[in-house]
């Protein structure tokens, strides 16, 4: 993996989709951290929160798009893109360095049907002095994804024969694409069909 930037300040900065300031990420803040936890204790509890409790709008079938972490926690849902902005607002309003990462994938199963990127996140556990990558977008059957500090626990694995990939730089803010997605639809079951990006 490599940082966009060396100034690991360009991960901590709020940005209008991570809005951590916003006081319904700063409710759920007041809920799920405290002093006493150490830095991958929140790293984790973070994690388990979007992951758990944020629904993917494909598995619920719903069709509402949330972008700005505040409206993914208000509807406690979102694709990817929204859940991998909670992540970061939640994260970053404690301090923890958190960026964006992506992978090529193929949409449903089989090539024909189309690719999109998918969004993930990299996060900078200073007790470590290194990046670990987590992926909340929900698991389901056949998807598994975990919080590791020892090895990657990722939702899907890369099947380079059928052209998809792993993208390497952790970037300081969401890709332009993503958000541009999430805001120029208005149905996020056909968003996620037709409309999402297939390379960064």
């Amino acid at each position: 993996m490599i940082a966009e930037s060396t100034d690991i300040y360009d991960y901590l900065k709020e940005l209008d989709v991570v809005n951590f300031s916003h006081p319904l990420i700063q409710e759920s803040v007041a809920e799920l951290f405290s002093e006493g936890q150490s830095e991958i204790e929140k790293a984790k509890i973070g994690y388990m929160f979007v992951r758990d409790q944020i629904s993917h709008s494909w598995d619920i079938q719903s069709p509402k798009i949330t972008c700005k972490a505040s409206d993914v926690i208000k509807y406690k849902e979102g694709i990817c893109y929204a859940k991998s902005n909670l992540l970061a607002a939640l994260l970053r309003s404690q301090g923890i360095p958190t960026g964006f990462c992506y992978q090529r994938l193929m949409i449903f199963d089989t090539p024909d049907k189309g690719y999109s990127i998918h969004a993930l996140n990299g996060v900078f556990l200073s007790s470590l002095n290194r990046w670990i990558r987590v992926d909340v977008r929900g698991n389901k059957p056949g998807v598994q994804a975990e919080f590791s500090i020892k090895e990657e626990i990722l939702a899907f694995s890369i099947q380079e024969k059928f052209d998809e990939r792993d993208y390497p730089i952790i970037y300081t803010e969401p890709n332009p694409k993503t958000i541009a997605a999430l805001e120029g639809n208005i149905d996020a079951i056909e968003m996620y069909k037709y409309n999402l990006p297939d390379f960064l």
